[in-house]
């Protein structure tokens, strides 16, 4: 069993689906390349554990085809992507205890203090 994530014109995923393992061949072709063909739309595996493609694709992730990875949605507006794919908060979060992004403000909030 595999798992494929299928792209619009823009490259972000629409569906991601449980397939066929990716060893096999359909119609003698690539899983990702028949289930595009299927589909009208390019197709990429995903994979729950990040082996492939960085991370698990999700509906709204972009897929970066120069990189061959799955980027997640940008979280808030003063996010930054890092060069290893992740979206990084201008200030870091605290270590200890719970907290929040607010992005009016640009800092972290104790949930405690809620």
């Amino acid at each position: 069993m595999a798992y494929y994530a299928f792209l619009d014109e823009n490259n972000i995923v629409t569906e991601v689906i449980t397939g066929i393992d990716e060893t096999k061949l359909i119609e003698g072709l690539d899983t990702e390349t028949w289930y595009g063909n299927f589909r009208g739309q390019t197709c990429k595996r995903t994979s729950y554990n990040g082996n492939i493609r960085k991370q698990y694709a999700g509906i709204g992730y972009t897929y970066d085809a120069v990189n061959d990875v799955f980027i997640a949605p940008q979280p808030y507006h003063s996010w930054a992507l890092d060069n290893d794919f992740n979206w990084q908060p201008p200030t870091p979060m605290p270590v200890e205890g719970m907290w929040y992004w607010n992005e009016a403000e640009q800092a972290w909030i104790d949930a405690t203090e809620l």
